[in-house]
């Protein structure tokens, strides 16, 4: 039987996980999935609570509409990023995070 607090610690382990892709990678790229990856830990453990929590013995969906939210904005944050990370390469010419850390020359 799965419970809720299986759901949680995938959860916790996708950010953990994420959290360390973010902070220790160079690669703009890798840093910019890193950073999907925890907001895809918050949309699981949305879903899960609003699986978990009971109304009358049907679960309640009104977390889960949120996540449907969180997912399109999600895809238009891609597109804007994934443009500026484009952009950043063919100005530079890499996608190493110092080399865009120094954008004045």
């Amino acid at each position: 039987m799965i419970t809720l607090n299986h759901y949680l610690f995938v959860a916790g382990l996708l950010f953990a996980i994420g959290l360390a892709g973010v902070v220790a990678r160079r690669n703009i790229l890798v840093i910019y999935m890193c950073l999907e990856m925890m907001l895809t830990a918050a949309n699981l453990t949305l879903v899960a609570f609003s699986r978990f929590h009971l109304h009358d013995g049907l679960p309640d969906y009104s977390a889960q509409a949120l996540v449907f939210f969180t997912i399109t904005v999600a895809a238009a944050e891609v597109a804007v990023g994934l443009a500026i990370i484009v952009a950043l390469f063919r100005t530079k010419q890499s996608v190493d995070v110092e080399s865009v850390t120094k954008l004045q020359g």
